[in-house]
């Protein structure tokens, strides 16, 4: 359809004028930052390649890159972008294909076809980008550049054949797109939405067909089939963890070496992290219980103080509070459950000086989404710097909160033996452990409450949809 994207049925509509927003956002941003813009200067977008698996030619399943698809919309990949910086207008550069690309892969797109599609200024061919360039005569050209605080890899910038004959500049326009792309526009937030209801969705009708002796990707397999054939939604944002029995303590299980590959057994919890994204923008829900509906008075501890945890979070965040706040504020209230349930002994300050919470929960509570499922933006120059704490130091952002940021709350509480057997060998920390309780838990693997927020004026909201409290969670998997 023109000028939006959609999978018809009933999935989401997305107006391409949420690109043109953002352009136009990029333009006045730069307009205020001194001594980067000149009067004829263009910031060149570089998409997503297509590619073949190794060295045959079978082709990956396509994905744009993030960065494009935030300033144009663009599905299909080996495309460039150009936004004019003073007035914001766009132009679609796309490969020029050969006839036979009619045959094989389909309908050849016109120029006019590409620019109704994606509602841009003007398109042209790939090969024509020096000769634009060459007409105008543009006192810059800006390009994406930076690392990727998540990732520690660099961001490609845009290049093209004679693109040494212009004056370029890496350096400026990283930040400024990464910190555009933390606030999220109304738009950008309606299809976040939109893939946190149909993830929701998707995990409540997991938790209903799990049965003992079940494999883990069948439930993989049950969430991806909902995601794409309910909600449209092609890709998932990550690789889908589900974890049961003590692989739910493994914290990015499901990867090729444990491809979710165990049989489900009665009394084991699962942990099924899984997220599905629709035009590029993510979710990323967690949800936690028993394999076979009924919580043990262990399995209700553990969950109850993550949930705790999670909930003092939800109620504490808001604008202008520090994220790395947030963090110490779910590890005080789990370690206050914790104790209360028999597992440690002692001062819950004094716990939190030895960095007791990084033994059970060592990951950071939650990060950035948007484009990515790790967005961009959490350790920029101009941000607060990451702590070298244990746990803290696995915080993906140690910002100040804003409106219309969008983060996962996702506190955890996980009996790994590696890092037990350290506390217990550790003079100051084992003297908070309750040995013999702790090790009732071994092998018990972990719960994480993962939802997805968005910080609001006064608060936030739980964009998050699936069944929380122990009783509803029972209620719900009781039902057939």
């Amino acid at each position: 359809m023109e000028g939006q994207f959609s999978r018809g049925l009933k999935t989401l509509e997305v107006n391409m004028s949420l690109h043109q927003t953002n352009r136009k956002r990029l333009s006045e941003r730069l307009a205020k930052v001194d001594g980067i813009v000149k009067k004829e200067s263009f910031v060149l977008f570089k998409g997503g390649e297509s590619s073949t698996r190794y060295c045959s030619d079978a082709e990956t399943l396509f994905r744009q890159e993030s960065f494009f698809n935030w300033a144009f919309g663009v599905e299909e990949p080996d495309c460039f972008g150009a936004v004019h910086v003073s007035t914001a207008k766009a132009i679609l550069f796309v490969p020029r294909l050969p006839d036979h690309y009619g045959v094989w892969m389909g309908k050849l797109w016109t120029l006019d076809d590409f620019k109704l599609k994606y509602q841009t200024d003007s398109v042209m061919y790939v090969d024509e980008m020096h000769k634009f360039f060459e007409d105008r005569n543009p006192e810059m050209i800006y390009l994406l550049e930076g690392k990727n605080a998540d990732s520690g890899k660099i961001t490609e910038p845009a290049n093209f054949e004679g693109i040494a004959a212009f004056k370029t500049d890496k350096s400026k326009i990283y930040n400024e797109v990464c910190e555009l792309r933390v606030v999220k526009t109304p738009e950008e937030i309606e299809v976040i939405r939109y893939a946190n209801e149909v993830s929701s969705e998707a995990h409540k009708k997991v938790m209903r067909a799990i049965r003992p002796g079940m494999k883990e990707y069948q439930m993989e397999s049950l969430f991806l089939h909902h995601c794409y054939a309910e909600g449209g939604a092609r890709h998932v944002c990550y690789t889908c963890i589900c974890g049961t029995g003590d692989n739910s303590s493994i914290l990015h299980y499901g990867h090729s070496g444990a491809p979710n590959s165990r049989t489900i057994e009665d009394g084991d919890m699962a942990l099924f992290d899984m997220g599905c994204e629709y035009h590029c923008y993510c979710s990323d829900i967690t949800c936690s219980f028993p394999v076979n509906g009924k919580f043990t008075a262990d399995q209700k501890m553990i969950y109850n103080a993550v949930y705790a945890a999670n909930q003092a979070v939800m109620q504490a965040a808001k604008p202008g509070v520090s994220w790395q706040n947030m963090h110490l504020l779910s590890e005080r209230v789990m370690l206050t459950c914790l104790s209360e349930g028999g597992l440690l002994k002692g001062s819950i300050d004094d716990m939190m000086d030895a960095r007791l919470g990084a033994v059970f929960m060592p990951h950071g509570l939650g990060h950035l989404m948007g484009c990515d499922v790790h967005d961009v933006g959490g350790y920029l120059s101009t941000c607060p710097p990451r702590s070298d704490k244990p746990g803290l130091k696995s915080l993906r952002t140690a910002r100040t909160l804003l409106e219309n940021m969008v983060l996962t709350v996702e506190p955890g509480c996980y009996f790994v033996d590696l890092l037990l057997d350290k506390a217990l060998a550790d003079p100051v920390q084992s003297r908070y452990l309750v040995a013999d309780v702790i090790q009732r838990f071994r092998g018990f693997g972990g719960v994480r409450i993962e939802d997805d927020v968005l910080i609001t004026e006064h608060g936030c909201e739980n964009l998050t949809r699936v069944k929380r409290t122990v009783e509803e969670i029972a209620a719900h998997m009781a039902t057939n």
